[in-house]
């Protein structure tokens, strides 16, 4: 029998691509063998649609029957290994492409790889706060809170834990632009005034701060994407991947040295 070759790569790829059950059906039996019809519960096509796929495979030599079953062959295991690698960069890039141009040019420059271990929480017109909700899990769970330009922990969403940590005796540093503290003291007043009082909570300002926002807690760092002209969130991405942490406490750092401290008559009374 002459087995299929095609005229490029691009024929198998686009042959892959145009219907979903294709790769899932192919990476389904890396795993083990399965029967048509497990295949056919497994991806919800009829029998039939399943068969020609089959058939279709076999005659591209990446399965093979025994039995009653299938089962990949090498070929078939570094196609479906492939595919899978790509169907997850593809992901990741469509998650990226919508915060793309809130993200600072530094995370544009680490290698594709460690872009997959980005979570990213972009705020939907029916969830407009899920950005704050993430922070707000992330900060339930730090012993240590560094915030570069942290609006997006004052919110209300997350001010209450933030309030309740730093009584528990959480370390936390602020650092923000003088009109960011003067809402953040009128706008909790009693609040305010009792965790500036509190030695293990420090309040910076600086007039020249970046556009994004980013969060040291423990191992984990949360970027804020805020928008250019509101200062509404529209996203936030954390990550524990060393390389991205060490640059995020490198930028804290360099802030951090310039930064000064509140003048107490700009604290609450």
């Amino acid at each position: 029998m002459d087995h299929y070759t095609g005229d490029s790569p691009f024929v198998d790829i686009a042959y892959l691509a145009r219907s979903e059950h294709r790769v899932s059906t192919l990476v389904a039996l890396t795993e083990r063998p399965r029967s048509r019809s497990e295949l056919c519960e497994l991806t919800g096509v009829s029998s039939s649609t399943m068969r020609r796929t089959l058939d279709e495979f076999g005659d591209r030599l990446w399965v093979r029957k025994d039995g009653y079953q299938y089962v990949t062959t090498r070929l078939g295991e570094a196609v479906a290994s492939g595919m899978e690698e790509l169907i997850d960069r593809v992901e990741t890039e469509r998650e990226l492409r919508s915060v793309w141009n809130w993200l600072p040019e530094e995370i544009s420059e680490f290698p594709f790889e460690m872009w997959s271990d980005l979570t990213i929480t972009v705020a939907e017109p029916d969830a407009p706060y899920r950005p704050v909700a993430r922070v707000k899990s992330l900060l339930g769970q730090t012993t240590t809170v560094r915030f570069l330009r942290p609006e997006v922990a004052l919110m209300d969403l997350c001010f209450d834990l933030l309030h309740r940590l730093v009584g528990e005796g959480v370390d936390a540093t602020l650092i923000d632009r003088p009109d960011c503290h003067a809402y953040f003291l009128s706008t909790y007043p009693d609040r305010s005034s009792e965790m500036v009082r509190q030695d293990n909570f420090t309040v910076l300002e600086h007039d020249d701060l970046p556009p994004y926002g980013i969060g040291l807690l423990d191992e984990r760092v949360a970027i804020s994407c805020y928008e250019r002209d509101s200062g509404t969130v529209h996203a936030v991405i954390d990550t524990d991947a060393p390389a991205v942490r060490e640059w995020a406490k490198s930028v804290y750092e360099t802030y951090r040295s310039s930064a000064r401290p509140v003048e107490p008559r700009q604290r609450a009374e």
